[in-house]
C-alpha cells in the first residue's frame, strides 16, 4: 500500500532552499479528516512554529466538511504537529538560527491510515536564485523536448 498524497506545496520549492525534511503526524478533528480525504487542503500560506515544546502548523487551510454537523472549526486554525521530544528540540535549535523557518512541503496519508505532514527546514531564496532556478528548469525542459523531437523524426 502506497502513501496517498493529499496536497503539495509547490511554491515552497520555488521560494526556499530545503535543508532537511521531517515527517510529523497532525492532530485533526473528525470532520477535518473527512475534508482532507476529499483533498480539500491548501498548504500555500502555511508555516510551522515551535512554541512551549510543541510544534504548531499555522495558516493551513482545510475546507469545512459539509456533512460535519455542528462541530465546525475555523479552516485556518493552528493545528498541533505530533513529533518526538528530541525531534522538537532539534527543530527548535535549527529555527533559532537567522532566516530558518519550518514550511510544510506536502500532506499525505501514510500506509497506516494516519494523516502526515512533511516539514522542510528551509531558508529563503534571494531573487536572483529564483531566476537561476527558473532558467535551469527551462533549459532542462528545452533539452528534453529537443531529444524527444530528435527521436520523433526517425
Amino acid at each position: 500500500m502506497d502513501i496517498e498524497i493529499v496536497a503539495t506545496n509547490r511554491r515552497a520549492r520555488h521560494e526556499y532552499h530545503i535543508k532537511d525534511r521531517i515527517e510529523a503526524g497532525i492532530e485533526l478533528t473528525g470532520p477535518e479528516v473527512k475534508s482532507v480525504r476529499a483533498h480539500r487542503v491548501s498548504l500555500a500560506e502555511a508555516y510551522a512554529t515551535v512554541e512551549d515544546g510543541e510544534v504548531w502548523l499555522h495558516n493551513m487551510h482545510i475546507a469545512r466538511y459539509n456533512a460535519g454537523g455542528y462541530a465546525h472549526q475555523s479552516p485556518t486554525r493552528a493545528r498541533r504537529l505530533l513529533l518526538h521530544k528530541r525531534e522538537i528540540r532539534r527543530l527548535e535549535r535549527e529555527v533559532q538560527q537567522k532566516g530558518v523557518t519550518l514550511i510544510p512541503l506536502r500532506m499525505y496519508f501514510a500506509p497506516s491510515g494516519y494523516a502526515k505532514v512533511e516539514l522542510g527546514v528551509c531558508t529563503g531564496k534571494r531573487q536572483y536564485e529564483k531566476r537561476e532556478s527558473i532558467k535551469r528548469r527551462d533549459e532542462k525542459r528545452r533539452e528534453e523536448q529537443a531529444v524527444a523531437d530528435h527521436y520523433r523524426k526517425r
